[in-house]
């Protein structure tokens, strides 16, 4: 039975792993915003076969809180052997270009956020000498795109700060897991049109329970997102600004 901390606990990814690792028979704490969502799939999850199901409600864009909001998580679980990080928001990437406080803001919220939170975790799991953060970042963060690039600039921040993070926390024994989801079928993401690429959220929750479990470093979620950004690394620039991504 592993003490399990998820933060962003009602996107539709970490829903789903939740609900994979409650079948699992662990026990959950449960950190978002929205109160009476975390109370309903809290319920849900002791049913699914959760040990235990306990909630913390916290507007991740309030830094102040953050420090508190893990100790009351490691109150609760009575320690915790794995966080997994999965809040965030697709913000409008028209609306950022004519606005920078809402370039801040979807940057507060995808990328200083997570830097918050994972200063505090970091310290905690090192003390400590185990344990597994893993914290959902995005393929979006590996080239910058005109059609996303505030979102990506949030991600590719994440992506580096783990890199930091793995190397600095291996020495203690603690295992950093960055994951990389391509196109995900979720309430985030109604308005877009599905193609082949697409995949439900449960097949995200899958991957990710593999690679904690497997102690993988870097996971892109599904493989095949590997390949494809490493070809669209591979563009020349003066190639890259000229094409429609």
């Amino acid at each position: 039975m592993k003490k399990i901390l998820i933060i962003g606990a009602t996107s539709a990814i970490a829903e789903a792993t939740a609900r994979q690792w409650a079948g699992e028979g662990h026990r959950l704490y449960l950190v978002a915003r929205n109160g009476e969502r975390l109370q309903a799939m809290a319920a849900d999850l002791k049913i699914r076969g959760a040990e235990s199901t306990g909630v913390g409600v916290l507007d991740l864009n309030d830094f102040a809180r953050h420090e508190q909001a893990i100790d009351d998580a490691i109150e609760m679980l009575g320690g915790i052997d794995i966080v997994l990080i999965a809040h965030g928001t697709l913000g409008d990437q028209k609306a950022c270009e004519l606005d920078f406080n809402l370039t801040l803001r979807e940057l507060n919220t995808n990328a200083i956020s997570f830097i918050s939170l994972l200063t505090h975790l970091a310290n905690r799991f090192e003390a400590q000498g185990h344990g597994t953060i893993a914290v959902i970042s995005s393929v979006a963060g590996d080239r910058g795109r005109q059609s996303n690039y505030v979102y990506g600039t949030a991600k590719a921040a994440v992506t580096v700060f783990l890199q930091g993070l793995r190397q600095r926390l291996h020495k203690s024994g603690v295992h950093v897991l960055t994951l990389k989801p391509g196109f995900v079928d979720t309430h985030m993401t109604r308005d877009f049109k599905k193609g082949v690429l697409w995949v439900k959220p449960e097949v995200i929750a899958r991957r990710i329970a593999g690679s904690v479990a497997s102690r993988r470093d870097v996971v892109y979620a599904p493989g095949f997102w590997r390949l494809i950004m490493a070809v669209i690394k591979l563009i020349p620039e003066k190639i890259f600004k000229r094409i429609q991504l």
